[in-house]
């Protein structure tokens, strides 16, 4: 049985992934896994490769799912992408960043924002 945390969270990977492919993106990877973690998704636009964390909540539940990214969880996702570019970009140079993807969905499973975030500290991009 999936608890409803873990639903909810692989529904908010697949509403990301989706609305980042609307938005050109190309997606490379999901849920790509090594020693030091996962990233959620790899996607490609332009020159341009982006680590991204998917963050999901229920309704207007606290904390914010910007509030959850911690400078603990910024690190880890840097450590996965650099393993990442280790195991996978050898000899090239790559533009990369790590992004941030902010899903809300109400009480009853209804999409109310897919934030998007391209570098954890840019300003955001409202994707739904």
């Amino acid at each position: 049985m999936v608890d409803n945390r873990t639903g909810l969270g692989r529904r908010g990977e697949q509403l990301a992934a989706e609305a980042l492919q609307r938005h050109g993106y190309r997606l490379i990877d999901r849920n790509w896994r090594c020693a030091h973690g996962e990233v959620d998704i790899i996607v490609q636009r332009e020159a341009h490769l982006h680590f991204v964390e998917v963050r999901t909540r229920r309704g207007r539940s606290y904390p914010t799912p910007e509030q959850t990214l911690t400078a603990r969880k910024r690190a880890r996702m840097e450590l996965v992408a650099r393993s990442y570019l280790g195991a996978h970009a050898v000899g090239q140079q790559l533009n990369w960043q790590l992004s941030f993807v902010a899903l809300a969905i109400d009480a009853a499973g209804r999409l109310q924002r897919i934030t998007f975030y391209p570098a954890l500290d840019d300003e955001p991009l409202e994707l739904a």
